[in-house]
């Protein structure tokens, strides 16, 4: 009965409290037994919590710099103030009383079509490490005889096996390129590498024209040095002819809805900005944060949604969606360093499509400093020369010193494999290292995304 009082619908009966109130509370302030008590527990709780409070901001007698080792891939030259943040301290770890910092990992998605199966699996021993991530994707052009000789030779590979870090997507996307159905097959990607992995630091994407400058060992040892919230994405505001050729034309991408790959549809009809978000745009080649991915998938303020359903109907969305995004959120405009680290030639004019690398641009692709180069027509000689003098490929992969094995009589390093976090930089680490000082500049970073 006392409960049904009380209680109404839930909620507490005010006429049930007023009553009960006043009949307790003279009772509860008449009986003093509880004072003693209360205030001696009281005492102590404060006590405690002074003790604590000043237990977290007295500096320890004990707190000395780390010596010169303790963080093994760092220089005493890198002054710069953006290796060795106070970000990377959650991949620190210790062990032995020292501690010491975890590298990163790469999560890699390297994608082709109709009569690329070789070159992705060429792309993917050039780029690999055990460190790493994986996925190989062959869109719905390519034919189902293709798509298994792709999982064939990857599953034939005794690394593979050993390691599981190379997947081959089950379903093939219709890949649009430059519609919404290549963001798609991105997302889709990421979500499983995210799913896959839960270790991996950046995300990078290469196609099978793709081409590595450097060997994962030089990526890997000068990365180590970086914080890890740089995302890097080559970007700029939408104007002059791209406001009216891109942003106000209204597309259909078929490859959404049917299953035979087809050019895109212009519709009559135009539509004005957007005024709740600014558009970017930029290269389709990027490398990016996992936090920033993640946030790309979740979208916990549906930012990332809305502007994924504006660009579906958006030409060439794979330049200005991720770009889009990252520089209309607070959290990350900041992050976003303005190159794709990749060289490309572009036509002049009006630089709307890539020349394909030779010969006779080697030397500016060494020179400029990247880690990737793109196109290059399938098995063009200009990929031996990379592997001989710039990957030192012999066999299946690029040496590191992840590979402990003999390579006397030609045998295959790599076919021993040993500690993964042992690296074995070459010139191309002293490359990139040339590269991201400069990319990571003062005057360079006040021009993320205006």
């Amino acid at each position: 009965m006392i409960g049904r009082k009380a209680n109404v619908g839930g909620f507490l009966n005010p006429s049930w409290m007023r009553k009960n109130m006043n009949s307790h509370s003279g009772r509860m302030f008449s009986d003093r037994k509880w004072i003693v008590p209360f205030f001696a527990s009281l005492l102590i709780s404060v006590t405690l919590l002074l003790t604590a409070t000043l237990g977290l901001f007295i500096p320890s007698q004990s707190d000395e710099p780390l010596p010169l080792d303790a963080v093994s891939f760092v220089k005493e030259e890198d002054s710069s103030g953006f290796f060795i943040e106070p970000e990377l301290r959650s991949s620190l770890k210790e062990t032995n009383g020292v501690v010491k910092m975890e590298p990163p990992r790469l999560a890699y998605l390297i994608s082709g079509t109709k009569g690329d199966s070789r070159r992705m699996m060429r792309t993917l021993q050039a780029v690999y490490h055990p460190r790493n991530q994986y996925v190989l994707h062959m869109d719905l052009e390519a034919p189902p005889r293709e798509r298994l000789e792709l999982t064939n030779l990857v599953k034939a590979d005794s690394t593979f096996n050993e390691v599981e870090n190379v997947r081959v997507m089950a379903q093939s996307n219709l890949v649009t390129y430059k519609g919404p159905t290549m963001i798609a097959c991105t997302l889709q990607a990421i979500s499983i590498l995210l799913k896959e992995s839960l270790d991996w630091d950046w995300f990078i994407n290469l196609s099978a024209s793709d081409y590595p400058l450097m060997t994962q060992d030089d990526l890997l040892h000068v990365f180590s040095n970086l914080t890890r919230n740089f995302n890097f994405i080559e970007h700029s505001q939408i104007a002059g002819w791209k406001l009216s050729h891109r942003a106000k034309p209204i597309i259909i991408d078929p490859g959404l809805y049917l299953s035979k790959k087809s050019e895109l549809a212009w519709t009559t009809q135009r539509r004005s900005l957007p005024t709740s978000f600014k558009l970017f745009t930029g290269s389709a080649w990027v490398m990016l944060t996992r936090s920033f991915v993640e946030y790309c998938i979740l979208g916990w303020d549906n930012l990332p949604r809305t502007i994924l359903m504006y660009y579906t109907n958006f030409l060439s969305s794979p330049e200005g969606y991720f770009h889009t995004v990252i520089c209309n959120n607070d959290e990350f405009r900041h992050t976003a360093v303005s190159h794709d680290l990749h060289y490309i030639a572009w036509d002049n004019p009006p630089k709307q499509h890539p020349l394909s690398l030779t010969m006779k641009d080697f030397d500016k692709m060494v020179n400029s400093n990247a880690p990737f180069a793109r196109k290059f027509a399938k098995d063009d000689s200009v990929l031996d020369k990379i592997d001989k003098e710039l990957l030192g490929r012999t066999s299946r992969f690029s040496p590191g010193g992840w590979c402990i094995g003999s390579s006397e009589g030609g045998a295959d390093p790599c076919s021993v494999r040993g500690n993964d976090s042992v690296f074995t930089p070459g010139l191309g680490a002293g490359r990139l290292q040339q590269l991201l000082h400069s990319l990571l500049s003062e005057e360079i970073l006040k021009k993320q995304c205006t």
